[in-house]
């Protein structure tokens, strides 16, 4: 194999590399995402690419995009429902906190 061509797929590779830990960090940001979806869905796309050789941008488009699509799909609405109004409220809390910290100077 020449040079170029190792670099070309180092390159290519660390590109993967590169989608699969961000879509894999947006799908864990999705509510009600817990770690069983997240191997689930990693181990979907991995087959999915090890199969047909494609990399993951070309077969599954944005990571961002795509994290959301997969939450939707393998989250239960309830569960993701849930999740929503437990992070809203713990923002809620949060922001009451540190308006008390701010007002008495902590």
């Amino acid at each position: 194999m020449a040079k170029n061509d190792r670099t070309a797929e180092a390159a290519r590779e660390k590109d993967r590399e590169r989608w699969m830990a961000r879509f894999q960090v947006r799908l864990a940001m999705q509510p009600g995402v817990d770690r069983p979806v997240v191997l689930q869905a990693v181990k979907d796309v991995t087959a999915h690419c090890a199969e047909t050789g494609e990399h993951p941008r070309d077969a599954f488009g944005d990571p961002d995009a795509c994290a959301v699509e997969v939450a939707e799909r393998l989250v239960p609405q309830d569960r993701a429902a849930r999740a929503r109004r437990r992070d809203g409220g713990l923002a809620a809390l949060e922001a009451v906190v540190r308006r008390i910290r701010d007002a008495t100077g902590l």
